[in-house]
């Protein structure tokens, strides 16, 4: 494959994840003290979607646990203060 077949290949999917990420957004989370923080951190890695899947099954200690596993497990970059606005905006909001 020569150069240019490279770079298009490549622009094509920046492009391509561009799209994907600005469709994150797409998925509206209900207003609240703490939900861009939840957008900002979140949506980083997985869909919004996620949580109006898992919500009928989550408590309190079940969302601190999933934001606890996602930086644990997974290396989410998320400082323990956002890590708690996270839980609360989620129990508050979507603790099934």
């Amino acid at each position: 494959m020569n150069h240019s077949r490279l770079i298009v290949a490549a622009l094509a999917l920046g492009l391509a994840g561009a799209a994907a990420r600005a469709d994150e957004f797409a998925i509206k989370l209900k207003p609240g003290e703490g939900v861009d923080t939840v957008q900002n951190n979140c949506a980083a890695c997985h869909s919004l979607d996620y949580v109006l899947m898992n919500s009928p099954f989550m408590d309190a200690k079940t969302w601190t646990a999933e934001v606890t596993k996602m930086k644990a497990a997974f290396g989410a970059d998320i400082n323990d203060t956002d890590a708690k606005v996270i839980a609360d905006y989620l129990t508050k909001n979507y603790g099934g």
